[in-house]
């Protein structure tokens, strides 16, 4: 079990809290609570020495959809599509 934080630069503040997939082989569960001027994520993986691939997955990820949350990413072997799907269901469901 591997934890990895990082912060990228946030402008969209979500408007409420949300959680969407499971953590379940090959899917992700992710946890979002509404922040100021940022973008913090803590992942949690079963899958160590991936650390490369998730910081550009969520570099690319918030380069696009700037959205100032708290996100809390559990993963079970979740495919770089399956992380950007889930990640994009969790800022749609928070939206006002």
């Amino acid at each position: 079990m591997q934890t990895l934080s990082y912060e990228f630069p946030a402008d969209r503040p979500a408007a409420r809290r949300s959680h969407v997939g499971v953590v379940g082989s090959g899917d992700l569960e992710v946890l979002m609570t509404p922040a100021n001027g940022i973008a913090r994520v803590r992942v949690r993986t079963s899958v160590d020495g991936f650390d490369t691939v998730w910081r550009t997955v969520l570099e690319r990820f918030f380069a696009r959809h700037p959205v100032a949350a708290d996100f809390e990413l559990n993963d079970f072997g979740a495919t770089p599509g399956v992380v950007t799907l889930r990640l994009r269901q969790a800022i749609e469901e928070g939206r006002a």
